[in-house]
């Protein structure tokens, strides 16, 4: 989970997202509404998975979301540009966990921490099964060396 205690900064993150806020993003409060966040953390984390990992839409392996968080430390309006930082906290055989940060363009200090966990399951069974070479591969690229890898984990 992400800490509140703990300074983020852009240079945490390893693969970015640019990502334009549209006027339907913002709420009757004129800030971004909740919601959209998880809207972000699936565009950047799948954009990852299909151009670094080789995912398809019709892959035999799809990850399946069994948890998530998000964390807010100052609002983010229309028509603002953000990118989108993300990174692997934890690494298993058949799951990771992504934390993903959300940046006002230029900024270095996120507005917005969040993530999910994915287990990587066979598409027609829904079983859980080990994450495929290229897919593993793919992920530990975002491993940053303060984080675990668990080879024998099964989330």
């Amino acid at each position: 989970m992400v800490s509140s205690h703990r300074a983020y900064t852009r240079s945490d993150y390893l693969f970015f997202l640019s990502y334009r806020t549209r006027w339907t993003d913002n709420d009757q409060y004129s800030h971004v509404n909740n919601s959209v966040y998880y809207h972000l953390f699936d565009s950047v984390v799948n954009t990852f998975l299909i151009q670094q990992c080789g995912l398809t839409s019709d892959s035999a392996q799809i990850g399946l979301v069994v948890s998530s968080h998000c964390q807010f430390f100052s609002p983010l309006s229309f028509p603002q540009v953000l990118d989108l930082g993300l990174r692997v906290m934890k690494l298993g055989s058949s799951s990771v966990t992504y934390e993903v940060a959300v940046f006002e363009e230029g900024k270095d200090v996120p507005a917005a921490v969040g993530g999910y966990t994915h287990v990587f399951v066979e598409r027609g069974s829904r079983k859980s099964t080990p994450m495929s070479e290229p897919l593993r591969e793919g992920l530990s690229s975002l491993l940053s060396t303060n984080e675990s890898l668990e080879s024998t984990s099964k989330l």
